[in-house]
């Protein structure tokens, strides 16, 4: 019996130091992840970044901002950089602005160089003064390239508006976000490659911990998903509930709907289809939804006159968006993004436009 008991327990013993020698393994494993947003490590000499991608090339650029090729070539070197991709009537991309901003203001005299790549949707954000007119209002100072033609989108495998990567010092990508969010986090990344670009260097960082304190929006739980007035953006999606429905290329006289569903927008008027938006061709025209949302923005092109009303009534204070002049009415002067209402809570509405302009322009609505 004592030898089969000693056998039993140096085998036991072996089987512990087994499963500890194992468990240690797979640790070690996954402290060097690439997979990781990020990953942190108590010393440089351990990081492994073999698994990470490097950042690609800017190509294809149609136009420079706040900087020049030459510029910006010598700016990207040695620097910690966060490639926001983003286009200027986007909704999601113009909410984290504010945030972008703040991070170039604090970190950029330590070494982050933010570039936005505007990657447009529309045709109109291809226009370079429509896009300078979107950089001088939302206070952008940090380099912004023009990516008309998609070319870098593509280098990143890009299918996304808005999306940040944030690549190291030595140009491996290290950190990936898709859409809003994650603020807090994303500026911790900014910081620890920092410090990692300061050691690397042998400088002294001081330690800053405290992160920008911006009040972030707020999405609707249950919420209208955004309405494309383009035949090709709309395409699978059952969104225009107008009998007559998309007719390609063609000019369609739209006639009032006996009755409206949620989440569809119905036309009267006269439009003409496109790929990605609908003209209109008469001097006047409606829009109708039934909408649930907080928030209700549109994006529009060329001149007009649109007078809103909500539940059959004009567009009152309570729900009056920020591009709301005064009264009912919202005087659409230039190509991009107007948010028509605003509330604090998400609630149920049918909203109608009466279009005055021939040749006004609507791209999509979107919602909050």
């Amino acid at each position: 019996m004592k030898s089969e008991i000693k056998t039993g327990l140096v085998f036991g013993i072996v089987i512990a130091i087994g499963v500890g020698i194992l468990g240690a393994v797979f640790a070690s494993l996954d402290e060097v992840n690439p997979s990781d947003s990020l990953t942190q490590f108590d010393s440089l000499s351990k990081i492994d970044k073999s698994g990470f991608k490097k950042a690609p090339d800017l190509v294809g650029i149609a136009h420079h901002l706040n900087t020049t090729p030459e510029e910006l070539e010598v700016e990207i070197e040695g620097k910690v950089v966060l490639y926001d991709i983003w286009t200027y009537s986007c909704i999601n991309c113009i909410r984290t602005l504010p945030y972008i901003t703040a991070w170039d203001d604090k970190y950029a005299e330590h070494g982050l160089l933010i570039i936005g790549i505007h990657s447009p949707e529309f045709e109109f954000e291809k226009d370079i003064e429509n896009v300078k007119m979107a950089v001088s209002k939302h206070g952008i100072n940090y380099p912004v390239v023009m990516d008309n033609d998609m070319k870098t989108w593509k280098a990143f495998e890009n299918n996304y508006w808005p999306r940040k990567y944030i690549a190291d010092h030595e140009g491996h990508i290290r950190y990936d976000h898709i859409g809003e969010g994650d603020y807090q986090k994303t500026e911790q990344v900014i910081q620890q490659l920092l410090k990692e670009r300061a050691e690397s260097a042998g400088i002294e960082m001081k330690s800053n911990v405290s992160l920008v304190d911006i009040e972030e929006f707020e999405h609707s739980m249950f919420r209208t998903p955004e309405l494309y007035f383009g035949y090709k953006f709309a395409q699978n999606r059952n969104q225009l509930g107008s009998d007559e429905g998309f007719q390609p290329g063609k000019t369609i006289s739209y006639s009032e709907p006996e009755k409206i569903d949620l989440h569809k927008f119905y036309l009267t008027g006269d439009w003409k289809n496109y790929e990605d938006s609908m003209e209109l061709v008469s001097e006047t025209g409606s829009i109708k939804l039934l909408y649930n949302a907080k928030e209700v923005n549109i994006v529009t092109d060329n001149d007009a006159n649109l007078e809103i009303l909500i539940d059959g009534s004009p567009l009152s204070s309570e729900y009056s968006g920020t591009d709301i002049a005064a009264g009912n009415t919202l005087q659409v002067t230039e190509a991009g993004l107007y948010n028509i209402v605003t509330n604090e809570n998400s609630s149920s509405h049918v909203m109608e436009i009466n279009v005055e302009g021939k040749g006004f322009q609507i791209f999509t609505f979107t919602f909050g």
